[in-house]
Order: C-alpha cells, then sequence, then structure tokens
C-alpha cells in the first residue's frame, strides 16, 4: 500500500483528501502542522507528501527543507499561493511538484501517480544510458543524439541542458537551477538564455517544436522532460 503523508491545516480539505485517497487505497496519515509532518515522516516513512505551505506552526518551504536534510521522498505542494516567485522558493527548496489552489482532484490524483511511479523507477546507470522516445534517442555515455536514424549535432550548452533534463524524467527542473548548474551564478537571473537553447534543443528535436511533446515548459518554474 502506498502511504501518504497529508499537511494540510484546513479540516474540510483533509476529510476530502483522506476520503479520496483511502477510497483508491492509499494509507493516510494527516499532519495539521509542520510539527506534526516531520515526526511522522520519521516515524511512517511515507511513499509521497502532499504539504500545504501555510502552515500555523512554520512555513512548508521550511518542512520540505527539513526533511530534505535526510529523505528523498516526493513532495507534492498543494498551495493557494499563485507567485512564481514563491513556486520556484519552493521547488529550489527540494519540491517535486506544485500545484495552486483550488485544484482537480483528478489532477492531484495523476500528479501523485507519477511521483510514486518516478520513486519507483530504476535510476540511470552505466549499462542504462540509452534514453528512447518516439522521435529521438539519446546516449548519455557516448553523448549522442540521434532523430530519424540520423546524428543530430547539440552544442555542449544545448547538450548540457538536455542532460539534465532526461536524467531527471518527469520532474519539474525550475529555471535557476539550470542557469546556475549550465551558466554558473553570474547568469542565475538570465531566462532569456534559457529560452533560446531551449527554442535551440526543440527545433533539433521536437516533431513540432511550437507544441512540444517531450521538452516541457512550466510557464514561470522551469521545464521538465515528458517520455
Amino acid at each position: 500500500m502506498t502511504r501518504v503523508l497529508v499537511v494540510e491545516d484546513d479540516p474540510q480539505l483533509v476529510r476530502a483528501l483522506v476520503i479520496s485517497l483511502q477510497a483508491r487505497r492509499y494509507g493516510v496519515d494527516p499532519a495539521p502542522d509542520g510539527t506534526t509532518a516531520l515526526r511522522l515522516a520519521a516515524a511512517r516513512q511515507p511513499d509521497v507528501v502532499v504539504l500545504d505551505l501555510g502552515l500555523p506552526d512554520m512555513d512548508g518551504t521550511d518542512v520540505i527543507r527539513a526533511l530534505r536534510g535526510w529523505s528523498r521522498v516526493p513532495i507534492l505542494v498543494l498551495s493557494a499561493r499563485r507567485s512564481s516567485e514563491e513556486k520556484v522558493a519552493a521547488l529550489d527548496a527540494g519540491a517535486d511538484d506544485y500545484i495552486t489552489k483550488p485544484f482537480s482532484m483528478d489532477e492531484l490524483l495523476a500528479r501523485l501517480r507519477a511521483a510514486v511511479r518516478r520513486t519507483a523507477d530504476v535510476p540511470l546507470v552505466p549499462d542504462t544510458t540509452l534514453v528512447t522516445t518516439d522521435g529521438f534517442t539519446i546516449d548519455l555515455l557516448a553523448k549522442k543524439a540521434t532523430r530519424g536514424g540520423r546524428d543530430v549535432r547539440l552544442t555542449p550548452t544545448e547538450w548540457h541542458l538536455l542532460e539534465i533534463l532526461i536524467t531527471n524524467p518527469g520532474r519539474l527542473v525550475t529555471q535557476k537551477h539550470l542557469l546556475q548548474v549550465v551558466w554558473g551564478d553570474s547568469r542565475s537571473n538570465k531566462t532569456n538564455y534559457l529560452r533560446v537553447y531551449m527554442a535551440q534543443l526543440r527545433r533539433k528535436l521536437e516533431a513540432d517544436p511550437a507544441h512540444p511533446r517531450y521538452l516541457i515548459t512550466e510557464p514561470g518554474m522551469g521545464y521538465r522532460f515528458e517520455n
């Protein structure tokens, strides 16, 4: 049974989440505040955490940082905070995904399933570094991209960006993280760099660059690779 830790101080929302999750055979541990959440996380070892940011005793980003000090459990933020800055702060603290309230229960459940699936995936190791999609193939070991049976020439920067995304399949990678890793701290606010290079990658790899299937933009937050 997949165990979910629900960290939320709204009793009505907690009740709705518990009913919906239990009906789908999830085990649920509710926590009304950050202190309880951290205690239950250590004691119950959940498979995924659904976390509100506006908690009565501490900010949700502090809960994320505390969890990331010892756990890689998927963290799905469920919050009324809508600004890009607050979303990015939560993702940079270590959250895996972000849904704003009000939300669709179907979307929440789909993202929950995706988060659990990702943790069950076998990590990339040297003998499984071939990433194959319907549109292109990436050989991480040989640093080679092919599309339609032909080699695709990528610049070192394009390759660096692509490598980060495809080694984190399904996971949102923030703009800030990509900029820092690829260009360094001095370019951490140059989001136009990302737009240019992601556009180039899509032209080279996507069948329809204007409507990408694999290299997905999360507006104001970052990018993700979906296979």
